[in-house]
């Protein structure tokens, strides 16, 4: 059964789905934000309905600690995307 599980060194230590690479946090998104199914994500990450709707639960439980991991992931992208150079720039070292 799809338990949710953290392990350090695992995808941050973010809450995740036991033997999968696959974070509580990823689920909601592509539920809520993407507009999935819950259906589809099961049958697309071969994985049962019961486990996505143990992870939807996990993450509405503990819902500070998961703003706190989206906010984390948001800033690392942001950080990453001002490090990258503008196309300008590219083009005048070339």
């Amino acid at each position: 059964m799809g338990e949710i599980v953290s392990t350090e060194g695992v995808l941050g230590g973010q809450p995740r789905i036991a033997e999968r690479r696959i974070s509580v946090v990823q689920l909601v998104e592509w539920i809520n934000e993407e507009g999935m199914a819950p259906e589809t994500v099961a049958t697309e990450f071969d994985l049962e309905l019961a486990t996505i709707y143990r992870a939807l639960a996990y993450y509405y439980e503990h819902i500070e600690e998961m703003s706190s991991y989206r906010e984390r992931r948001r800033s690392r992208t942001d950080e990453s995307r001002s490090a990258q150079p503008e196309p300008d720039s590219v083009r005048e070292r070339a």
